[in-house]
């Protein structure tokens, strides 16, 4: 049965979780995050990985657009002028489908480039792929998911994410937003416009025609990382808090007109998202960008999936990610935590340039757990999630109707050939599709959407 109320996280600790961080710690599946660059493409998991994070049947292409938005807000320029200020904004599209496979065609390789530490040069880096440049489409009338990264990020760094529902028969678009280097602080009150904005002008191409019949637009899902996590929940209905300090940062006029029932909240916001994830969501305390008590997440309904590690020392935990899934009232909604885990737990891991120096690599790392478990984790559940939200297929619910909120502890039951044994779920405890002996570290908590 899936449990409808979680219990506290250190209950959870306490009772039937003395040996989370044991596991994490010791065991042989979730040891501490491995030094070796990453030579595989991100979006192929490794052999432990849950049965969903699979590749898909069809091949996945990749190709780039460019749309302009004219006549839009320029949050950044705004903040500086100290109002609203207009401007043409130019988005940079990454976009992933399923495609043909094409005999003889190499992989692409990403190219990219981070912020450095203040004072130092920016690192550019490299990610080898499984996707085809610009390869046939495998069909047509594909959902659609909006991908958005975190703040200062490249959509790059979720390779592994895009290609693999690629191959699953999903198309991935993923705006580039180009935000000002993480290390200015004072810049960052504009990604609260910037990041719904550049959502919904990348939605509004979309339905707009710009894929064609690639795509069924109708069912759309949204998937966001950090300060894209707290973009996506603004696009599925959050609303901004005046009150706000980080909201209240904003010029007076911007406050008023897309704040609270302010004229042009609504702007922000498309109601036909279908299936909205958050990964490490920004937006809770000290921001608490939808209020303190969290009011603004009422406006959020549709199906929703938060993915977060309980050691974020970015944007928190129990007053973080949990407040945002607490407030989202109106949505029938899950969360995922990786105990232990951090925030980097949305980006691919180190690339062989980012292991010299330590602000390069832990854009990608986790202090604790090994980064491509994280993501086999993480695409599982994304997997069954959408699958069952976008395209109705009701047995992927199973795979969310976890037997016990955490994973720990669970005894196999049953005979299976072998060492290597998959649960199927059912009578079985061990949460159905990890292998026997490979789910400690996990909780999963469920909550009805109310009335």
């Amino acid at each position: 049965m899936i449990a409808t109320r979680h219990r506290p996280f250190r209950d959870l600790l306490r009772h039937g979780g003395v040996a989370l961080l044991a596991a994490l710690l010791a065991g042989p599946g979730l040891g501490i995050a491995h030094a070796e660059p990453a030579t595989m493409a991100p979006s192929v998991p490794d052999i432990d990985a849950p049965e969903l994070a699979a590749i898909g049947p069809a091949a996945a292409g990749m190709r780039t657009q460019i749309i302009a938005v004219h006549d839009v807000i320029d949050p950044l320029a705004s903040l500086a002028a100290g109002h609203a200020v207009l401007a043409t904004r130019v988005l940079h599209l990454r976009i992933w489908y399923p495609a043909k496979p094409t005999p003889g065609t190499a992989p692409v390789t990403y190219t990219a480039s981070l912020t450095g530490e203040k004072g130092t040069a920016d690192a550019a880096f490299t990610v080898p792929g499984i996707a085809l440049a610009n390869a046939a489409p495998a069909g047509e009338h594909y959902p659609v998911v909006v991908l958005s990264h975190g703040y200062n990020n490249d959509p790059v760094m979720l390779s592994w994410l895009g290609e693999n529902l690629a191959t699953k028969g999903y198309v991935v678009v993923a705006p580039e937003h180009r935000d000002p280097p993480i290390w200015d602080r004072t810049k960052t009150p504009a990604a609260l416009l910037a990041r719904p904005l550049d959502i919904t002008a990348t939605i509004s191409a979309v339905r707009g025609g710009m894929l064609g019949t690639l795509v069924d637009a109708d069912r759309l899902g949204l998937i966001g990382y950090s300060m894209g996590g707290y973009g996506v929940l603004a696009v599925a209905g959050a609303r901004l808090d005046p009150h706000s300090p980080a909201v209240a940062a904003l010029p007076a006029d911007l406050v008023a007109a897309y704040a609270g029932s302010g004229a042009k909240a609504g702007s922000l916001v498309d109601a036909g998202v279908r299936a909205v994830v958050a990964i490490s969501p920004a937006g809770g305390a000290p921001w608490s960008v939808f209020g303190a008590d969290g009011a603004g997440l009422a406006g959020v309904h549709a199906p929703l999936l938060v993915i977060a590690g309980s050691a974020d020392r970015t944007v928190g935990f129990e007053k973080g990610p949990v407040a945002l899934f607490e407030g989202a009232v109106h949505s029938d909604r899950h969360m995922l935590v990786l105990v232990a885990a951090g925030h980097d737990i949305g980006t691919n891991p180190p690339p062989v340039e980012m292991h010299a120096r330590l602000w390069d690599f832990d854009w990608f790392s986790d202090p604790v757990w090994r980064k491509d478990r994280i993501n086999a984790i993480a695409t599982h559940f994304i997997t069954a999630f959408l699958d069952t939200r976008l395209k109705g297929d009701v047995a992927r619910a199973a795979y969310l109707d976890v037997p016990a909120e955490a994973s720990d502890h669970a005894e196999w039951k049953g005979d299976a050939p072998g060492y290597a044994a998959m649960s199927q779920g059912g009578a079985n405890p061990t949460w159905k599709g990890f292998w026997r002996g490979h789910q400690d570290g996990l909780i999963l908590w469920h909550k009805p959407a109310q009335p």
